[in-house]
């Protein structure tokens, strides 16, 4: 029997990236990303390739605090994403996991992307998506050995991930549901932007 609703993409886009200017004057999703050639940001990079793959992709975002928080809401927005506001996104990403999955409850499954992961190729996200969708509960990639992102959840995590909080995200729920790992030749899922220097 098929699920009546979709696989939802959610785009953990909450952080401020501390590693990335201490200072906090420069919002990291806004820098430009890595290899592109356009001016084009880091969040909006990794949300194009979350769409690319996803029909229904919406971002968690923390409140619009700022100025640079209004531009990354706009950003994304202006993409097509539906932006869920995390009032606790300070407190960590397991937080801001718990609200997109409340966000979009009744569907079939969630890829959980990073914005901070601009070079995952939407190869990558649609193996994910179409694993989940022959009812895998948990699924990763997996680049010569190493698991990366984005990670895909089932309806049968759906209470633990609603429950999660903190900085730990989803490793609770992963070790109760060992993922299923597919091999993808994307060295791009293991790499996020945590530095200027990245």
């Amino acid at each position: 029997m098929q699920p009546v609703h979709p696989i939802v993409g959610v785009l953990l886009a909450a952080g401020i990236g501390r590693r990335y200017d201490p200072s906090g004057e420069r919002l990291k999703l806004l820098q430009v990303a890595p290899g592109h050639s356009a001016e084009l940001p880091i969040a909006v990079a990794a949300l194009r390739n979350l769409r690319a793959a996803v029909a229904d992709v919406i971002a968690v975002v923390r409140p619009a605090d700022g100025e640079p928080q209004v531009a990354l809401h706009r950003l994304l927005a202006a993409e097509g994403a539906q932006l869920v506001v995390c009032p606790e996104a300070a407190g960590g990403i397991g937080h801001s996991l718990a609200c997109g999955v409340r966000a979009r409850g009744d569907a079939a499954g969630w890829v959980i992307a990073l914005a901070d992961m601009p070079g995952v190729s939407p190869a990558t996200i649609a193996a994910v998506r179409d694993a989940l969708a022959h009812g895998h509960p948990a699924v990763a990639p997996r680049h010569r050995g190493q698991r990366g992102h984005p990670v895909g959840f089932g309806r049968d995590c759906r209470a633990e991930l609603l429950s999660l909080a903190g900085d730990a995200g989803a490793r609770s729920v992963l070790a109760n549901h060992p993922p299923l790992l597919i091999d993808v030749d994307d060295p791009g899922c293991l790499l996020d932007i945590d530095t200027p220097a990245t």
